[in-house]
């Protein structure tokens, strides 16, 4: 008996070796690949960016060695800088509300064919832009939207006016003295135009009205 005992240890053993050496180079072809990937999407999110008002940053996918598991040899982290001499730290210690917004979309919008999320949701994407920042934001929604639905929360008209269905929210008094929130949909070209030109001037003119259906005329040839 002790001769099997001694025999079956050693097949465990010699199974286990072979095991843990097929996971080490399983786990070294995943991370070569990981590497490839990691430089091609660090470049091209990077590209995207200056587009998007954050020119100079830097944006580049570090690899993180861990001991080897089922997972592979490493975890992956997102590092970012938002101004030209500053070392990238890790994108979701250093980055704004607004700078994160942007760099998620910059890296959905690289990634959009190999996404499978059925909705996405950007809130914030517009701070500190305008112009043509602006509307090159508008642009890369809405092609994110040709496939998927895309909830955006934003101020400017620039990217509003891209959009396939436009939501207004509304505060009023209600009963009892407590406000209540109204969500509704501006379903007419005249709507529509009417409240792009209240978030571009403030109010209801003559001028802001005339460049909300430019903005709308525009977004629709783009």
């Amino acid at each position: 008996m002790g001769e099997d005992v001694e025999g079956a240890i050693a097949a465990t053993a010699k199974a286990a070796a072979q095991a843990r050496a097929r996971l080490e180079s399983d786990a070294a072809a995943l991370t070569r690949s990981r590497q490839a990937g990691a430089a091609r999407l660090g470049a091209a999110v990077a590209a995207e960016l200056g587009g998007l008002r954050l020119e100079g940053a830097q944006f580049d996918v570090r690899l993180v060695a861990r001991p080897v598991a089922a997972e592979g040899a490493e975890s992956a982290e997102m590092m970012f800088s938002a101004n030209p001499g500053e070392p990238p730290a890790p994108l979701a210690r250093v980055a704004s509300g607004g700078e994160l917004a942007r760099v998620m979309l910059a890296v959905r919008a690289v990634g959009a064919e190999a996404e499978r999320l059925p909705t996405l949701i950007f809130d914030e994407v517009d701070a500190g832009i305008g112009g043509e920042a602006a509307i090159q934001v508008g642009l890369r929604l809405k092609a994110l939207g040709a496939g998927r639905q895309v909830l955006v929360v934003t101020h400017l008209a620039q990217i509003a006016c891209f959009a396939d269905h436009h939501l207004i929210i509304e505060k009023a008094p209600g009963p009892q003295g407590r406000n209540l929130v109204r969500v509704r949909e501006l379903a007419s070209p005249e709507e529509r135009a009417a409240e792009l030109a209240r978030m571009m001037s403030g109010g209801v003119t003559e001028k802001a009205l005339a460049r909300a259906h430019e903005l709308l005329e525009e977004a629709g040839a783009l």
